[in-house]
């Protein structure tokens, strides 16, 4: 992305991934707090690195004021990795998390780009971003990492651990989006059959493809320019809420269907990154 890079980036990638291929938390950041967005951005990509999948997608998650000025963008991405993203079924499809880290379900709306995107195209319009989109789909993002208080702590951490991401479910396709007004895509967030909150794509600031656009800036700008077939989990839409192991999901996005899911405890995943289980 730049030449900026964090002095320790390396120890804390492996710090997460290691605790991730565990399926163990951690107390505390593992090192000091990256300074800025691009040292953030410099573990995540140390991360990548080490973790042993291809990215199927990018969840892209809101920055929100005051951060948003002081860091001068509103988003910020994390990978999704290709063996984390299920299709919904009509039964309930389990997800893990990490127990005694952070857990939270986000209604999303998720799109898939149509073609590999230019690797030298750095700036890009709303429309421009539209463009390179062939579906949509319902979803629903499972946020969860290793540290507890990731959200606490704010951008600089979320982005360090990918983004804040653990896995990402796919409903069906959300007929007729080309032309639908933003405030026809609803969600309704469901926990234990309490209604917790409801939404529409038109409370996403810029709206979904928005999102589009700034991951297609972004990932230029770090030599990732997105895939044929890439999903963007382009933000809550409901808020991020809180699940426990044990507890269900239910997202309803009204006359498009519902997604139906829980919370399990997650395990080891040794194939992630083997020399996690070396020592």
């Amino acid at each position: 992305m730049n030449s900026i890079k964090h002095p320790s980036a390396g120890g804390i990638a492996r710090a997460f991934v290691s605790a991730r291929a565990k399926g163990q938390a951690i107390a505390d950041f593992p090192g000091a707090i990256p300074a800025d967005l691009d040292e953030a951005y410099a573990i995540q990509d140390a991360a990548i690195d080490l973790w042993q999948d291809d990215i199927g997608g990018w969840k892209v998650g809101r920055i929100g004021e005051p951060l948003a000025t002081e860091f001068g963008v509103d988003r910020l991405a994390g990978p999704i990795f290709k063996r984390h993203i299920w299709c919904a079924g009509a039964d309930t499809t389990d997800f893990p998390i990490f127990a005694g880290g952070f857990g939270a379900v986000e209604a999303e709306f998720i799109l898939e780009v149509a073609d590999d995107t230019p690797a030298d195209k750095t700036v890009w319009t709303r429309d421009e971003a539209k463009a390179v989109i062939s579906a949509v789909y319902t979803g629903v993002e499972i946020a969860s990492s290793p540290l507890a208080t990731i959200n606490q702590h704010g951008p600089r951490v979320i982005v360090s651990d990918f983004g804040n991401n653990a896995s990402l479910i796919v409903g069906p396709e959300l007929d007729g989006w080309q032309t639908r007004p933003f405030d026809d895509w609803r969600v309704e967030t469901f926990i234990e059959d309490d209604s917790i909150a409801t939404g529409t794509a038109a409370g996403l600031p810029g709206g979904p493809f928005e999102s589009v656009r700034f991951l297609l800036e972004l990932s230029a700008k770090r030599g990732m320019p997105l895939r044929r077939g890439c999903l963007i989990s382009s933000g809550a839409i409901s808020g991020v809420h809180d699940i426990l192991p044990g507890q269900r999901s239910r997202i309803s996005f009204g006359k498009d269907g519902d997604i139906f899911c829980a919370a399990v405890k997650g395990g080891a995943e040794p194939e992630a990154y083997p020399d996690a289980f070396t020592a």
